[in-house]
């Protein structure tokens, strides 16, 4: 009884390895706007469905780091449906940061004016059957940040 359990365990293991799974890319960061208190940065997840039905997104979870440290994190829960097979679709993340951090990051962004980033973003989708997926993406680079000539042009 026992070697049947473990052939049948075995079998759903093996079918659900082989699920076509969503497949996200993630684009760099940039900054998008920026006010008194804090600068709005963003970057965008391009996600593409295997599947003829839409799948719900759980969650979107970010991490913005830089030399060694949290910049920001945070979750967006429920922020809407990746579309059927066919059709890409595309989530902005924003990532907001106050002011007084960008300035602790001072040794970082030097003369040049940059800061050198690493963003994770894990965006959990239900799949029916399986359950919650969480796809894991990272990206790494160089963000030039905004001179007092572009704030008051």
């Amino acid at each position: 009884m026992a070697s049947i359990i473990d052939k049948a365990k075995e079998f759903v293991a093996e079918k659900i390895a082989n699920i076509p799974k969503p497949e996200a890319t993630l684009t760099g960061v940039s900054v998008k706007s920026f006010n008194r208190s804090s600068a709005t940065f963003h970057s965008e997840v391009t996600v593409t469905n295997p599947y003829n039905n839409a799948l719900p997104i759980c969650e979107i979870s970010y991490t913005l780091k830089s030399a060694d440290r949290v910049i920001v994190s945070g979750t967006i829960s429920d922020p809407g449906w990746i579309k059927a097979a066919g059709e890409v679709t595309k989530l902005e993340v924003p990532l907001k940061v106050p002011y007084d951090f960008l300035i602790s990051l001072l040794k970082d962004i030097g003369r040049d004016w940059d800061i050198d980033y690493e963003l994770g973003v894990g965006l959990t989708i239900d799949l029916p059957i399986v359950g919650n997926l969480t796809l894991p993406l990272s990206t790494k680079g160089e963000m030039k940040l905004p001179t007092l000539s572009d704030i008051f042009q």
